[in-house]
Formats: structure tokens, C-alpha cells, sequence
């Protein structure tokens, strides 16, 4: 397996972005030797409850950067990885290296191999869901409460939404990847200038793409997608999931909207929580409304510990 390595001086002025980098190595799967630089953020104190931030497709962890200063004043310690492909992560150059499994596994590795999470509070938006759901459904015993932000777990027997078609479609046959320009589009507020750019960064060329280009192919459409299996397990598990579990999906998303309904009728930890939504906000919510997002989780994390065997 070939990845690329993008240039650090890409990253060099990031705007409301004072986070060091830190880096773990995970096997890239590829049947050989090969290994991948995965990055991460890890703010706050060691000894704080543990939140882990995953983005989607196609940003990285500075879509996180208006909530970890909330999280982090309530004494949290915020695990914000970057996905292989993604960020300041390695990224293959091949679209074949990018499967649903590999990338489960990548972050599995990370999170529990190498850092040794425990008591996780999971915050998962896009692929951060589709991934970080099949955590909590395969290690349960690691996560303490979810919360899902527009996102799903598709297991191939649903109709996926229109947008999404529209920008699966996109991704194919555009001959550009605007990444910058994708995630603004994905919000109500119109970013910076600077912003715009710090999601481009990671993306030297369209070379760097590959992940961004595999993603919207790999979400399992039909019963019989290579992912499709293994989600329908995941979501047994998760049929029996009992701990707190929180919906705040946005009222602006086209690509996830209705999806919380899902978890709420077949999640049990999500029943009597005190589900919300962020206003004002589109799919990227974080970007549109991080602060709000930020003070939902540690209003759910304070309540659900105070009363963890009660239902909101």
C-alpha cells in the first residue's frame, strides 16, 4: 500500500486552531509490513472523561475546534482523530485501500490499542457515526454514552436520501474536489475564507483525494454491499445497547434528516433522553453551531452520570 503524507507547512496557519499534534502508527491491513501515520487531538486533563470527536467525509478534526474548548473547560478530555485518508492522517492512493473494515479497524486500533480509552462519551457526525457506531456495537463495554449528530448506520436495506445520491454522483464525476467549498456548502453560515482553506489543506492535489473520492461508494446501498452484513450485526448489538444514548441531529441537514427517529425507536439507551435539536445548522452542525452542540454533550454527560440508572 502506497500513502501520501501531507506537507506540515499545509497546516501552518489555521485559524482558531492552537492544537499540537500527536500521531500513532496502525497497520495499513494490506496483507504486508506497511504502516500508516494516523493523527489525533487529545485536549484537556489525562484524568478528565474521555470524549471522542469523529468527523466525517470530507473534513478532519478542525471541525471540532469551537467545541473542544467547551468540552475541555468542563474538565473533559477531548480524542479528536483524524481518519486515515483524512486531516493530517496518512492517505492511500489507491481507492481500493479504502474499505468500511479497514477503516473500523484503523480506528479500533487507535482508540483502544494505542491510547486505551475506557468510558468513552462518543460524539459522531457523518462517517464518524458510521464508523464509531460499529465500535460501540462490537466493544460496548468501552463506551459509556453516545451521542449521534446527523448521521446513520446504514445496513443497505433502506433507501438512501435523494441528497445523498446528488452528492454521491458528484463525488464520481466531478473532475475537482472542492473540498473547502463541499464543506461549505454543507452549512447555513458562509465560512471564511481562511476556513475554506484549512479543509483544503490537507489536499495538496487531487492525488491526496482518494478517501474523500472512495467514501460516498462505500456506504452500503443494497443488501448485498460488502459492509451491508456487518451493519445488520452491528445494529443487533445496538438493539441492545442500554446505556445513555443521545440524538442532536440539526433542522437543516437534506442528507440525514428523520435519521434520529431510527436510533430513538431501536436504540434502548436512547429512550426517555432528552433528545435535541441544533438550530439553525446544516449537516456540518459543528461548523453552524459547535458551542451548542458542545453544551448538549456536557449537559448530557453531567446528567446521565448523575442518574445513570434513570431516563430523562
Amino acid at each position: 500500500m502506497h500513502a501520501l503524507r501531507t506537507p506540515e507547512e499545509r497546516f501552518s496557519a489555521l485559524p482558531d486552531f492552537p492544537f499540537p499534534p500527536h500521531y500513532v502508527e496502525v497497520a495499513a491491513g494490506d496483507g504486508g509490513d506497511t504502516r500508516l501515520r494516523v493523527h489525533y487531538l487529545d485536549e484537556g486533563p489525562r484524568d478528565g472523561e474521555v470524549v471522542v470527536l469523529l468527523h466525517g467525509e470530507p473534513s478532519w478534526s478542525f471541525l471540532y475546534r469551537s467545541m473542544i474548548p467547551v468540552l475541555v473547560a468542563a474538565g473533559r478530555r477531548c480524542v479528536a482523530p483524524d481518519l486515515v485518508g483524512f486531516g493530517r492522517s496518512d492517505k492511500p492512493v489507491d481507492r481500493a485501500d479504502y474499505t468500511y473494515s479497514r477503516h473500523v479497524e484503523w480506528l479500533r486500533e487507535v482508540l483502544f490499542d494505542h491510547l486505551d480509552l475506557a468510558s468513552i462519551t462518543l460524539v459522531c457526525q457523518d462517517w464518524g457515526g458510521l464508523i464509531g457506531l460499529r465500535l460501540v456495537a462490537e466493544h460496548p463495554d468501552r463506551f459509556a454514552r453516545v451521542v449521534a449528530a446527523n448521521t446513520g448506520l446504514p445496513d443497505g436495506t433502506a433507501t438512501l436520501s435523494d441528497a445523498f445520491l446528488a452528492w454521491q454522483r458528484f463525488s464520481q464525476e466531478t473532475p475537482r474536489l472542492p473540498v473547502g467549498t463541499i464543506v461549505e456548502n454543507g452549512c447555513r453560515a458562509k465560512l471564511s475564507p481562511e476556513a475554506v482553506a484549512a479543509y483544503d489543506a490537507p489536499f495538496p492535489d487531487e492525488s491526496y483525494k482518494a478517501g474523500a473520492r472512495a467514501f460516498p461508494l462505500l456506504v452500503p446501498a443494497r443488501p448485498d454491499d460488502p459492509a451491508a452484513a456487518a451493519n445488520r450485526r452491528a445494529w443487533e448489538q445496538l438493539a441492545r445497547f442500554d446505556k445513555p444514548f443521545l440524538t442532536a441531529f440539526s433542522d437543516g441537514d437534506p442528507i440525514t434528516a428523520g435519521g434520529e427517529k431510527i436510533f430513538q425507536r431501536k436504540i434502548p439507551g436512547a429512550s426517555g433522553q432528552p433528545h435535541t435539536v441544533i438550530e439553525g445548522a446544516g449537516h456540518f452542525l459543528q461548523e453552524d453551531n459547535g458551542p451548542r452542540l458542545a453544551s448538549v454533550v456536557n449537559h448530557f454527560m453531567d446528567d446521565s452520570s448523575q442518574h445513570p440508572t434513570e431516563r430523562q
